[in-house]
């Protein structure tokens, strides 16, 4: 029992910096002059993209975080969804991964094992190679993959290339980050945390499947900076965006748990970097928390035309995960985020 709680101490992407500390010091580096780095980090987005010959680009990223939940294979399947994400929030296709550990030196080899198998076994359904990695010694357990993938550069998914009159589809359910917590201190249901888990297990994959099909204008996958966070990103300086909450997909005892407070330092984090771009109009209170909530291997959000949207949210249904049309684009306004 004791190991138990010293491997999930609470973690995910409610573990990354806040968004307003990063984008202090991101702002700071100097930007690569090289006319083949198709999507670098000033523009927030999912993952680097490299142009390699005219019909094809390599797409990079990383991600590790410490445990969200108690058991290690698990957690090894989820940090490997999340990671494997940023790929297909780009339109990639996966390749390869690398392992990324930290691991302390006196707890049992086999957690390690049993992290690493199911980090392998997500690798293998995205269809991608588990090429090598790197460890260290470390006080706490974190686990992530680096991955790289391929894309043809002119069908690259830019998270901030929305147009106005574009809705906005979710592909996963919000509130991951509160049910988790909800957990920690053994208040969630066991029904709640198989949703959550279901959720953070599940690869974009077969969702980008689908969507590719349509015409995308951007794409971004939901973590750590949570819904609005990330749709903020999306919609930049140029436009706004109207969300209709009755229809943003979530774990349905989220609400019981955020009306009893059981939240994080991440998602306050979140509301006061985006909170003052956001106008909400009768909307609950638990309502905005989960639409605060860092996510952890969260859904793509997806701006594509109405017609497109319609069409793709009926085979994404399919999937058996809560998904819906949540919003729409639209001019800029004062507050750029209107919920209602």
């Amino acid at each position: 029992m004791h190991e138990e709680i010293v491997f999930c101490k609470g973690g995910g992407c409610t573990a990354k910096l806040g968004p307003g500390i990063l984008a202090s010091v991101l702002e700071k580096l100097p930007k690569a002059a090289d006319p083949h780095l198709l999507v670098g980090f000033d523009s927030s987005d999912d993952a680097a993209v490299y142009k390699l010959t005219d019909d094809l680009a390599v797409v990079q990223t990383l991600d590790f975080f410490p445990p969200m939940v108690d058991d290690p294979y698990t957690f090894g399947q989820i940090a490997a969804a999340n990671a494997l994400s940023d790929i297909y929030a780009m339109g990639g296709e996966v390749k390869t991964a690398l392992n990324i550990v930290c691991f302390p030196e006196k707890m049992d080899l086999n957690i390690l094992g049993a992290i690493m198998l199911g980090g392998s076994e997500k690798v293998r359904e995205a269809g991608g190679i588990l090429a090598g990695g790197h460890s260290i010694a470390d006080s706490d357990v974190k686990y992530g993959l680096s991955v790289t993938g391929i894309i043809h550069p002119d069908k690259i998914y830019k998270n901030n290339a929305c147009q106005e009159g574009d809705q906005l589809l979710l592909t996963k359910p919000l509130g991951v980050g509160i049910v988790c917590t909800a957990q920690r201190i053994g208040e969630s249901s066991q029904e709640a945390m198989d949703l959550a888990i279901l959720s953070m297990t599940t690869l974009n994959k077969y969702a980008m499947d689908i969507i590719r099909n349509y015409r995308v204008h951007a794409c971004t996958d939901v973590t750590g900076f949570s819904f609005l966070g990330h749709l903020q990103e999306m919609i930049g300086d140029d436009f706004g965006a109207e969300i209709d909450c009755l229809q943003v997909p979530y774990i349905p005892e989220a609400v019981h748990y955020a009306n009893k407070f059981f939240l994080t330092a991440a998602a306050q984090r979140n509301r006061n970097h985006v909170g003052n771009r956001v106008d909400f109009r009768n909307v609950p209170y638990a309502m905005e928390e989960i639409l605060f909530d860092p996510q952890t291997s969260g859904g793509l959000l997806v701006s594509l035309p109405p017609k497109d949207a319609k069409l793709a949210i009926n085979e994404i249904e399919a999937l058996g995960l809560p998904c819906g049309i949540v919003g729409t684009v639209t001019r800029k306004d004062d507050k750029r985020i209107i919920v209602k």
